[in-house]
């Protein structure tokens, strides 16, 4: 049987909330597609989503299914490994809520 190990967590200010995934995965899919120099109808035409969805996932107010997040990797030439990285690492480095730390401490991961 695998040991379980705590899952370690830095402390964050108690006035600022946890980010959300589709918040940091919007930023990622935005500063990617800047990157490129192109537009939301350009990119969107690619990945066969329409501009305004593509919009509303770069501002983090949809929650897009992976098959979704496949296609607007795709149309921005990497891949969903490349891009689920890119913001776990975000995630990483960003401290978690005070009460996410308290939670934590009787919190565990199991390795493999």
């Amino acid at each position: 049987m695998a040991a379980l190990v705590p899952f370690p967590r830095a402390p964050r200010r108690p006035s600022e909330p946890e980010p959300l995934w589709r918040q940091l995965l919007g930023d990622q899919l935005r500063r990617r597609r800047h990157d490129r120099d192109e537009t939301l109808t350009e990119t969107a035409e690619k990945a066969g989503v329409s501009p305004q969805y593509l919009s509303e996932v770069e501002r983090g107010l949809k929650e897009p299914s992976s098959e979704m997040i496949a296609a607007i990797a795709g149309a921005l030439d990497t891949s969903l490994i490349e891009l689920t990285s890119a913001v776990a690492d975000e995630l990483r480095s960003e401290p978690a809520t005070a009460s996410a730390v308290s939670s934590a401490r009787g919190a565990f991961a199991i390795a493999a």
